[in-house]
């Protein structure tokens, strides 16, 4: 029997994550530097580990409120008020989730109806354009370049809204590029969308790595707090990623509606990682200085190394991530990810896995040890040399 002749269209018409492909190569080889997980290599910091820890040895088990710990929501409203000037109704407006992609799975079905279009920028998070086709939305994409920094820019969104156009997702710090939105181009952004009355869902993932520059959240500009879904958690911020417990803020009319679909799909978020995400909040600020001052001396050796390769690399303002042009090599992003694999045990991601405006570049991860990124610069040093002189 051929089962797959069960699955839904809408399954088949995903492509799987172009990322897993190479997750799963390295699973199989040996003394590979990777560059390729987006994912804080520092353990959960200690005093957050016990919080969690302790819950579930003094017997709390059970499930939290739908909206997660009433203290946890009440220390995220104090968290955001302090850091963005922005205050959210911990009872109505704040909802912890199973991590943010949770988040914006929510917040996409709770606004998007079949053939309502979503914008975003590219390169992207690989879950945007999947998300958006799982709740039958159409996504929009709006290519980004180094000319801007990668920064998208109100007259690209401007350009791509029509009117099926209901919603943008903006992601600043971005993933796969780095690329921090600024200010001025921000406030741009948001006229766009009020004068379009478009939902923002804001994914601010990466808020606290930011470097040489304030994160600003789109909500705390004038006008937008109304008409904007924030995302936030403590995966990257927190090196929490496998506690699975992120959050989202926005009018308690549109929670609401989020509220109600999370109540089925999941219930409540872990009790022990809300738990721990509290105790994060409380202590942790010393711990997200302390990785993201590291982050910072990783990104200048990784973007110097490159650059001075040859590979040239766009200054990442943001998040863990370089994101080199390789197109001088004169393979394509996919061919140098699969060569430097197998020749110099180095893992990258091809660019064209974050869509199509990614072609002829690589993300590369310094989430990784600042030793090891010295010897996968050497590494690729090597691969490209050889490469340069066939």
């Amino acid at each position: 029997m051929d089962s797959k002749r069960f699955a839904s269209r809408r399954a088949l018409d995903i492509p799987p994550s172009g990322i897993r492909k190479f997750f799963d190569i390295v699973a199989t080889m040996k003394d590979v530097i990777s560059l390729g997980i987006g994912e804080p290599d520092f353990d959960t910091p200690q005093p957050v580990v016990a919080a969690g820890v302790t819950p579930l040895q003094a017997g709390e088990t059970h499930y939290t409120s739908n909206s997660g710990l009433i203290e946890l929501r009440e220390a995220l409203n104090l968290h955001m008020a302090k850091l963005y000037n922005v205050a959210y109704d911990p009872e109505m407006e704040i909802l912890v989730t199973v991590g943010v992609s949770e988040a914006l799975y929510l917040a996409m079905a709770a606004t998007l109806d079949p053939g309502d279009e979503v914008i975003f920028a590219e390169p992207c998070f690989v879950a945007y354009d999947a998300i958006a086709k799982m709740v039958g939305a159409r996504p929009v994409t709006v290519p980004t370049t180094p000319d801007t920094e990668f920064q998208v820019t109100a007259e690209a969104i401007e350009a791509a809204i029509t009117e099926r156009t209901k919603a943008l997702l903006l992601a600043s710090p971005n993933n796969p590029t780095g690329a921090v939105i600024d200010r001025e181009r921000l406030a741009a952004i948001a006229e766009v969308a009020a004068k379009h009355d478009l939902v923002v869902i804001s994914d601010e993932i990466y808020d606290r790595l930011v470097y040489g520059m304030t994160h600003i959240c789109f909500a705390g500009l004038p006008g937008m707090r109304e008409r904007t879904i924030v995302l936030q958690g403590f995966s990257k911020d927190y090196a929490m990623t496998g506690w699975r417990v992120g959050y989202l803020a926005g009018p308690a009319e549109l929670v609401a509606e989020m509220r109600k679909l999370h109540q089925y799909l999941i219930m409540s978020a872990p009790t022990s990682s809300q738990w721990a995400a509290l105790k994060a909040l409380e202590v942790g600020e010393s711990f997200v200085e302390a990785m993201r001052a590291e982050y910072d001396r990783r990104r200048r050796l990784i973007v110097g190394g490159l650059n001075e390769l040859g590979l040239t690399c766009t200054e990442p303002k943001g998040a863990f991530y370089a994101f080199p042009c390789i197109k001088s090599t004169g393979m394509d992003d996919t061919e140098f990810a699969e060569k430097l694999l197998q020749e110099e045990q180095v893992a990258v991601i091809p660019g064209s896995a974050f869509g199509p405006s990614g072609a002829g570049f690589v993300r590369m991860a310094y989430a990784t040890a600042y030793d090891k990124i010295e010897i996968a610069l050497e590494r690729i040093g090597r691969f490209v040399e050889r490469h340069r002189q066939e």
